[in-house]
């Protein structure tokens, strides 16, 4: 029998240098962006002696986990489920407080339901005999095979994120030690792949291998370390934070405040100023240039290197060489707010099309916006009343879209694509939804290509497939630039909120003590 213990993250390893008594004398950091990963960076480097300051293209903190406020309505703007915790609580432990003194994180009950085509409903929760039990309920032979795909899941996850997820790889020869439990893992295997090794059922089958789609990655493609996402659930759970995603932005943001340093809202950087072959700062658009002992870029790491490092020279990350990678796909993301409540439709509801494999090819390979998507649909009302005025729900209906490389024209495709889900949604758990909407808004590639500086509108930069995955993608400290550093979802170990404070984490191994630079 599998028993996942909701073991605490060890926290003990992560570093709690204080910041010295260096007065003005302190190195100067600038840290582009202020979404999750370049908060994080702020604070840690805060904490290591520096001087910070976070220059960020938008008016509020987060980043991707912005939030939109309207009509009364609090919509985040991205992500909605924050896992392992731990990882926050260390970065408030850093300035000496708690997180649950500036926010409250709630565990989420059950996780998420899945409603697949035929009606069938697969409820995803923390009590491993209730899983059991769903896992027998739809197909009583694929039990063992449940229990021998979370077993490899628990070993996945102790070598991609507790081992290889939190140390930076800077040579090609750090992969060397990891070789061997990459290929006893079958590395080499897709997540789906792994998940029809063990599974028979096509609704357990797509239940245990979507997961690599909320990082950005083709569950027919990406490599089945990525199966650890199942086991990393089960061991700490899925909790909201209470008030939004972009309430944790903004503690952090007070952090970070907290430390001395500051935040400047409404700041795009256009370049990183690089000179004898070390970033010595950056440029705004505005022409301002400032100047810095470190540079931190929390931006898309093709963006850093495409567009921040356009007129340096490049070996490993040149424009050809970043055309040849592979993209995540990109999202279409409508966000609405409610004259009546639905009290039946869970905090996190996925709607599964009546294809699970072709439609994956449909948005990754073929380029194809499909007539039969699958849709994430978030109630955050179904947890925190705050979000939306009495008797109101609020939601977000997010669909996974090809990436703007393969060329739709997103301006015609907009109003099309929200008839599109606003059927599909009345159609199973929202009927007579479109009487009901007071208001909304919608997100498609273009908005994350021109928001968010994403290359393609990618939603989650690289693609995380196995040569696209810790040497092989964009480095923590710059192959290209002494003194310049990658966090967020480009860079190593990935996307995901903890992919992206783990790159943050990084930091401490990689940027010297702020003490050795006076």
């Amino acid at each position: 029998m599998l028993t996942v213990t909701r073991a605490p993250f060890d926290a003990g390893k992560l570093s709690r240098t204080p910041a010295p008594g260096l007065g003005e004398r302190r190195p100067h950091a600038i840290v582009i962006g202020a979404g999750f990963g370049g908060l994080a960076a702020a604070i840690r480097l805060g904490a290591r002696g520096y001087r910070v300051s976070v220059l960020e293209k938008l008016a509020t903190p987060g980043g991707r986990g912005t939030a939109f406020r309207q009509d009364g309505f609090v919509f985040d703007a991205g992500p909605t489920i924050v896992t392992v915790p731990q990882l926050f609580e260390e970065l408030f432990a850093l300035c000496g407080t708690r997180m649950a003194d500036h926010l409250e994180l709630r565990p989420l009950e059950p996780f998420y339901r899945i409603r697949f085509d035929d009606g069938e409903v697969f409820t995803a929760c923390s009590d491993r005999d209730a899983m059991r039990a769903e896992v027998q309920r739809i197909s009583p032979r694929d039990l063992r095979g449940y229990e021998r795909f979370m077993q490899s899941a628990e070993t996945k996850y102790r070598i991609g994120f507790e081992g290889m997820g939190m140390i930076p790889f800077n040579r090609m020869q750090d992969m060397v030690p990891w070789l061997w439990d990459l290929a006893r893992l079958r590395a080499d295997r897709s997540v789906y792949a792994e998940a029809c090794a063990k599974i028979r059922h096509p609704h357990l089958r797509a239940a245990l291998s979507f997961h690599p789609l909320f990082i950005g990655g083709d569950p027919l493609r990406v490599t089945s370390m990525y199966c650890l996402v199942s086991y990393l659930e089960a061991a700490f759970g899925v909790h909201y934070a209470m008030g939004g995603t972009n309430a944790l932005a903004r503690a952090l943001a007070g952090l970070v405040e907290g430390q001395g340093s500051a935040i400047h809202y409404g700041v795009e950087v256009d370049e990183i100023l690089v000179r004898d072959g070390r970033a010595r700062g950056i440029r705004t658009t505005g022409g301002t240039e400032r100047t810095a002992d470190v540079v931190v870029s929390g931006g898309d790491a093709a963006w850093t290197y495409g567009h921040l490092l356009r007129r340096h020279t490049r070996k490993r990350w040149s424009d050809t060489a970043l055309k040849k990678q592979h993209y995540s796909m990109s999202l279409f993301v409508w966000y609405f707010g409610t004259s009546r409540q639905w009290p039946e439709v869970a905090h996190h509801t996925i709607l599964m099309g009546p294809r699970y494999g072709e439609l994956i090819k449909d948005i990754f390979r073929r380029g194809r916006l499909a007539d039969d998507p699958s849709i994430y649909l978030h109630r955050p009302t179904a947890t925190d009343p705050s979000v939306a005025p009495p008797g109101k729900d609020a939601f977000y209906a997010l669909v996974p879209v090809p990436h703007l490389g393969f060329g739709h024209d997103w301006e015609a495709e907009r109003d099309r694509h929200r008839a599109l889900v606003l059927k599909r949604l009345e159609e199973t758990v929202l009927p007579g939804l479109g009487e009901h909407i007071v208001s909304e808004r919608i997100m498609t590639p273009l908005d994350f290509r021109d928001r968010y500086r994403s290359p393609h509108g990618a939603g989650f930069a690289l693609e995380p497939r196995l040569l696209q995955s810790a040497w092989f993608r964009p480095h923590n400290r710059s192959e290209e630039v002494d003194g310049l550093y990658l966090v967020g979802a480009g860079t190593h170990p990935g996307a995901g909120l903890p992919g992206v404070v783990t790159s943050a984490r990084l930091l401490d191994q990689l940027v010297p003590h702020a003490s050795a630079l006076v």
